[in-house]
């Protein structure tokens, strides 16, 4: 079962829902999950769990503000271009430091998750450990943007009754909240120019990139831009046949095996 906390983070207080999976241990490492753009805690299914289980690690799994059962967006506010630089750099702290989070940690992260991932080992290097990073963006590519247009005539499609919005309503209490908040930067003009080029060569730690070579959100040079950016050997690489944007979902064992032999290296 989900909790909730509250937290003091962009200028209001937030709820926060999370979760703990995997080991109970005191001694265990974390692994802190962040999800994709229209995902949530409960979107990742029992995946963190089989995961940390496998790592023998303690899972925090948590829905970010305007997702799942935390703080919805309010009717008229509009995500700026830095939104996963807010999560990364001033949201996830502040729920890391509620939960009491230990000196370091991992991160697994999935499409916008693993950006926001990358944008906090950069910026946090002395406290991330481990980073996995599942169809991340660093740049805004055209196939990005027609996917994102498409998603959002299938949505639109349908109105109320459409089979997507009722898909996404189960793990969302306020569903356009969570659609309109990504759909709508994504398809803003001045998103077009955003990227991370410039913050990927402060990654530190073991680092692991994973990419599907059928995803319909990125192509491989999404994962080739971040090894390309760091000393040769630093960023291992996986792609993935016969997977689309949810590697975990398409190719689980080899995600949990993967990403096992990264936690085990040491930091």
């Amino acid at each position: 079962m989900s909790e909730v906390v509250r937290l003091e983070a962009g200028g209001r207080p937030l709820d926060i829902e999370y979760a703990f999976v995997g080991s109970q241990a005191e001694e265990a490492p974390w692994l802190v999950f962040l999800h994709e753009g229209l995902g949530s805690l409960s979107m990742w299914r029992d995946f963190p769990q089989q995961l940390c289980e496998a790592c023998d690690c303690r899972g925090l799994v948590y829905s970010r503000p305007g997702y799942g059962r935390s703080t919805p967006r309010a009717p008229d506010e509009r995500w700026g271009v830095d939104f996963m630089h807010v999560q990364a750099q001033r949201v996830l702290p502040a729920l890391l430091r509620a939960l009491g989070a230990p000196p370091r940690y991992a991160l697994f992260g999935h499409s916008d998750g693993g950006s926001i991932a990358l944008i906090h080992a950069a910026s946090q290097p002395q406290r991330v450990s481990h980073t996995v990073v599942l169809a991340p963006h660093i740049l805004v590519e055209e196939l990005s943007v027609a996917s994102i247009a498409a998603t959002r005539e299938t949505y639109l499609r349908g109105g109320l009754e459409s089979d997507l919005r009722r898909r996404l309503a189960r793990h969302h209490a306020d569903v356009d909240s969570a659609f309109w908040g990504w759909n709508d930067i994504w398809l803003d003009p001045d998103f077009r120019r955003w990227h991370l080029g410039g913050l990927l060569p402060g990654l530190c730690g073991p680092l692991l990139a994973i990419q599907g070579e059928d995803d319909e959100y990125g192509t491989m040079a999404q994962i080739d831009g971040i090894a390309a950016a760091l000393p040769a050997g630093h960023c291992q690489l996986l792609k993935l046949t016969a997977c689309g944007h949810s590697p975990h979902r398409d190719q689980s064992q080899a995600v949990i095996d993967a990403t096992a032999a990264l936690l085990a290296m040491p930091a």
